[in-house]
């Protein structure tokens, strides 16, 4: 029985849904996959704040991180969808990579896919709004935890501010 189900899942062909975003170019940013087999049935989705990168590097990360997760299904075949024609067209092999900094991005992937069954299809950003939701999540979620941080640091600050001024007074009020 092990063994019918191992070779089900090793005949498996899935559809991954990538896209990746920052705010501001560069900025913080962060990444979003959509793992689903072909008839539609969702095997799961994530979201990843990847620092402060450009748009185009974190849609390359987008591609990298979904083949590292979706290497547990041991697919023979996998369909990326991305809303970033750029990326698709240059992993395609229709455009040249010239940006340094997406030249080792780009190579990892081919690595990857090398002897793989592999294609990457350009999607409107409507029929990508999964992965673009788990991209904004992450940001938000980031950005959130940043702030409230933040928020905790200037809290600190007054209260030590107000001790400090309250230890120069003294405890009738007078300056010392």
């Amino acid at each position: 029985m092990a063994d019918l189900i191992n070779a089900e899942s090793a005949q498996r062909e899935l559809v991954i849904n990538t896209d990746g975003g920052s705010r501001g170019n560069p900025g913080p940013a962060a990444i979003g996959v959509v793992i689903s087999t072909p008839d539609g049935n969702h095997l799961e989705s994530f979201g990843e704040y990847i620092g402060e990168t450009t748009n185009n590097q974190a849609e390359y990360l987008a591609v990298v991180r979904a083949i590292e997760e979706a290497t547990k299904y041991r697919p023979t075949r996998i369909r990326f969808l991305l809303d970033s024609e750029l990326v698709v067209k240059q992993l395609n092999g229709q455009y040249k990579v010239k940006n340094a900094d997406l030249m080792p991005l780009y190579s990892k992937i081919v690595q990857y896919i090398h002897n793989q069954e592999v294609t990457f299809k350009h999607v409107p950003r409507a029929q990508n709004t999964l992965a673009d939701i788990e991209v904004n999540k992450a940001l938000d979620n980031h950005l959130a935890t940043w702030v409230e941080k933040s928020a905790k640091f200037n809290i600190i600050i007054s209260l030590r501010v107000l001790d400090e001024r309250s230890f120069w007074r003294g405890k009738s009020g007078q300056q010392r």
